[in-house]
């Protein structure tokens, strides 16, 4: 199956009717293009929250093989950023797809610390591109479009070729004040609708929450009431990516006069990425984790990963009372700056449960009456606006469940675009020469990694 010149083709393996593990393939001309490569991580926790100990792989993600079967066509592999469900799938997958990696610093420099961990740095091609950078990759003409998102440079891609355009948006929403990086410019959107948009390719993980995601800008009231009001050690459960969030905490860390801390390797990794590449320009977090129990209690402030239960995260061990470091004491604070993920409840609350015998305050975004927590993701009135900005001709909603791709569908029909594609992963998208979609053109699967370090099919 390959497309000619007329064709162009869009080709999810993974991401959509899901979410997590997206990969994407666009094809034209004999030649694809793969956008994102990620992984998902399995829900291996029993029901008290204890570690399941299965055959069944934790860290998953789509297998390549149609195009591995077609590795001579295939062109490049862009990441659009750094967040685990779409660069985390390289280290695993790059001896099977063997081609060059397009991405901007920050991504690159995370990316860069996988590869040094699975000993490809020397081998895999990156190549560095600046933002709203305009290359050619194979017979695919890429525009980095700057956008915001709950990470330091996330960017949708418009892909251009003769046959046709699209607007691949990856993860966004519209943050006018992101802490972290540019605000999102309106008016780019505007001409990217004047040069043509055949089909829009787009997050759908809150398409089915009404209004607009809340600002990044906006925590630093409701985080700072909850931090200077706490007797004891304060722990702040986010995720490890946002480093605006942490941007936040530093700061508030700084006005409450307590020492901040990192616990958490992902936490501690993107902090020493962004530092590396200049995004970082704040606090400095110099209290090492192994000072920290030595520290009076109500001088502490500590972020802290394992938001959402997952076993050996440093929240978890803490409510376990494992911590090597540390022991959380009656009176200290735990603050969920998160969302619950559908699928994690079970573990989450167990967890704080724990946390509570061990008569911890416990602080969720559900119990505060300011926002703590802001989602990286659009709300239906962000998605109504980006539709009637960009215009495309088609809509085709991704990364989601079945719901959200309808949610994401209806709002895009609400403001006039008038054909909506709704599929999944192994449906062959076609944008030129004629819009439609075949369903179940390619077989598509996962891949896990075994206790060996060893790529199998599940």
């Amino acid at each position: 199956m390959t497309p000619d010149s007329k064709d162009f083709w869009f080709l999810p393996l993974g991401g959509t009717g899901e979410i997590g593990m997206n990969m994407n393939l666009y094809g034209h001309d004999g030649q694809w293009l793969m956008v994102d490569c990620g992984v998902i991580f399995d829900k291996n926790t029993d029901v008290d929250g204890e570690e399941i100990t299965s055959n069944r792989p934790h860290v998953q993600m789509a297998d390549p093989q149609f195009i591995v079967d077609r590795r001579d066509q295939l062109a490049g592999l862009v990441i659009t950023h750094a967040h685990e469900d779409h660069i985390g799938a390289v280290p695993y997958l790059w001896e099977k797809l063997r081609c060059p990696i397009y991405t901007t610093a920050f991504t690159a420099e995370i990316l860069r610390r996988k590869l040094v961990e699975a000993g490809l740095v020397k081998k895999v091609p990156v190549i560095i591109v600046e933002a709203n950078a305009r290359i050619d990759i194979g017979v695919f003409h890429v525009q980095w479009v700057a956008l915001t998102h709950s990470i330091p440079e996330p960017f949708g891609l418009k892909i251009s070729t003769p046959a046709a355009s699209v607007f691949h948006t990856a993860d966004w929403k519209l943050d006018p004040k992101p802490l972290l990086g540019p605000r999102y410019q309106e008016n780019e959107y505007k001409k990217l609708a004047e040069s043509g948009i055949d089909a829009m390719i787009c997050d759908s993980t809150n398409a089915d929450i009404q209004g607009w995601s809340e600002s990044e800008a906006n925590l630093y009231e409701g985080l700072k009431h909850h931090i200077e009001n706490a007797k004891g050690r304060v722990i702040v459960a986010c995720f490890g990516s946002n480093l605006a969030r942490l941007h936040t905490i530093a700061e508030i860390s700084r006005e409450t006069n307590r020492h901040l801390g990192l616990l958490g390797r992902s936490l501690i990794n993107m902090m020493q990425a962004a530092k590396k590449t200049g995004l970082w320009t704040s606090v400095e977090t110099s209290v090492d984790p192994t000072h920290l129990g030595y520290l009076p209690a109500h001088t502490v402030l500590i972020v802290a990963t394992g938001s959402q239960g997952e076993p050996r995260t440093a929240l978890n061990r803490l409510s376990s009372n494992s911590f090597r470091d540390m022991h959380l004491e009656p009176g200290d604070t735990v603050i969920f700056s998160s969302k619950m993920i559908p699928g994690n409840e079970l573990a989450i609350n167990t967890m704080i449960e724990r946390l509570k015998a061990m008569q911890v305050d416990v602080i969720t975004a559900d119990d505060s009456a300011l926002p703590i927590h802001a989602s990286g993701h659009p709300a239906s009135d962000e998605l109504k606006a980006m539709y009637s900005w960009i215009k495309p001709d088609c809509a085709i909603p991704v990364h989601g469940e079945l719901h959200h791709l309808k949610a994401n569908a209806g709002i895009a029909k609400s403001q006039g675009i008038n054909r909506q594609i709704i599929g999944k992963n192994g449906d062959l998208y076609m944008i030129s020469p004629v819009s439609g979609i075949r369903r179940n053109v390619v077989k598509t699967g996962r891949l896990g990694i075994d206790n060996k370090k060893k790529l199998v099919k599940i």
